[in-house]
């Protein structure tokens, strides 16, 4: 494996990791293969509100499922959206009594703000405690921050600023200082690779699957809308699928025959410690590469290359505030290789707990969300912050 993919699939922005395998290259030539279904699914599966709340001119488009209990406050990875928690938050909700608020951060998914590119960590911060102010005034129910990724960077501003007076808990997903920093210099590359843009949604949502972004093709159906915009309206996919045409099934040996499939190279080479090498090759449909602009139906939400002078300012010195945060804290990561220095003496001072989810991406809630909702509806019964329901049991304990 290259340099470059070693650092990609340790990024941190945007939350983006090849898979692992998607079978051989010779079982797609040899096989009829399955057909695989990639139409879009809608929010309303798996919440039960979504709302547009307003502060200071800004319209922030949040998603809610849960009625008592701790207040989840869920915080999205760069270029993703609120639906990214789609599965974890129907999963969380009948683990432990709790709710669930899902918010598109600012120049992401369908959030509206006066001014798109200033996602620095103080402003998005800012903007987390001025919506869970707005909705519930001076009377806040206790509030669990969660973020993956950029979102957990965010978590942790927000949570050290004090910006959340009820705030009791904080949980960061798969993101670490020292490997964030050192991944942004790949970073600029790696986005550049991605398609332009999508001719379907179901286009867009292989892409997510056969990329590795995700893992999970249902969270990939309700997330991905999500991520990317439709070119003409300018409004984000999710507003087109109650009115959507699917373009059907895909079945995968007439796209491979084709070329209409982002087709995944996966060569594996077992290392004498019984680690997998991998190293992944994509072929961009013959349909992104047509250079009439009409039959791009679908581009990037965001485009993260231009955020690139914010980077730093989400990452740089996140471990030390982390470990400072005054609250009982949780770190999930998709691999042990990912904690730094200071998060490693800090474990070992039980300033935290930690639990690795091994065999996912770094789209960790989205590959996992059942082993995620496990993990975190533990640490709430522990911490005595929710009541489980009754048919919840509590997962290994977290180191």
């Amino acid at each position: 494996m290259s340099t470059l993919q070693k650092t990609i699939l340790k990024a941190k922005l945007p939350p983006v990791v090849p898979v692992a395998s998607l079978g051989s290259r010779g079982a797609r030539r040899s096989g009829f293969g399955k057909k695989r279904d990639y139409t879009p699914v809608q929010w309303s599966r798996y919440f039960s509100e979504r709302r547009d709340v307003a502060v200071d001119g800004n319209q922030f488009r949040v998603y809610c499922l849960g009625d008592s209990g701790p207040l989840l406050v869920l915080l999205h990875g760069g270029g993703f959206s609120a639906l990214t928690w789609a599965l974890f938050s129907s999963s969380v909700t009948s683990m432990v009594g709790c709710q669930v608020l899902a918010i598109d951060l600012r120049g992401h998914g369908d959030t509206i703000t006066t001014n798109e590119e200033d996602l620095s960590a103080e402003t998005m911060a800012r903007d987390v405690g001025d919506i869970v102010r707005t909705l519930y005034d001076s009377d806040p129910p206790p509030v669990i921050l969660i973020g993956h990724s950029m979102g957990g960077a965010i978590a942790v501003h927000t949570a050290s600023a004090n910006l959340i007076p009820s705030l009791i808990g904080l949980a960061v997903i798969d993101v670490v200082e020292g490997t964030a920093l050192d991944a942004l210099a790949s970073m600029q590359s790696f986005l550049r690779g991605r398609p332009t843009h999508f001719t379907s949604l179901e286009n867009a949502i292989e892409w997510c699957i056969r990329s590795g972004q995700v893992r999970n093709i249902e969270s990939a159906k309700v997330s991905m809308p999500g991520q990317i915009k439709n070119s003409k309206s300018g409004k984000l996919a999710t507003n087109d699928i109650d009115t959507y045409v699917p373009v059907g099934q895909v079945d995968e040996r007439q796209s491979a025959l084709s070329g209409d499939a982002i087709w995944e190279e996966v060569i594996e080479a077992s290392n004498s410690e019984g680690h997998t090498a991998v190293a992944d090759v994509f072929k961009h449909p013959s349909a992104l590469a047509d250079k009439d602009s009409q039959t791009w139906r679908y581009v990037w939400r965001i485009d993260l290359g231009q955020t690139e002078k914010h980077w730093s300012g989400w990452f740089k010195g996140l471990s030390n505030t982390f470990l400072n945060c005054p609250v009982p804290k949780m770190l999930l990561l998709a691999g042990i290789d990912r904690l730094d220095k200071d998060l490693t003496v800090g474990q070992m001072q039980g300033k935290f707990q930690m639990q690795v989810l091994p065999q996912c991406g770094h789209a960790v809630h989205e590959d996992v969300p059942d082993k995620v909702a496990e993990v975190l509806a533990t640490f709430m019964v522990r911490h005595k912050f929710a009541e489980p329901e009754s048919s919840f049991e509590r997962t290994f304990p977290a180191c």
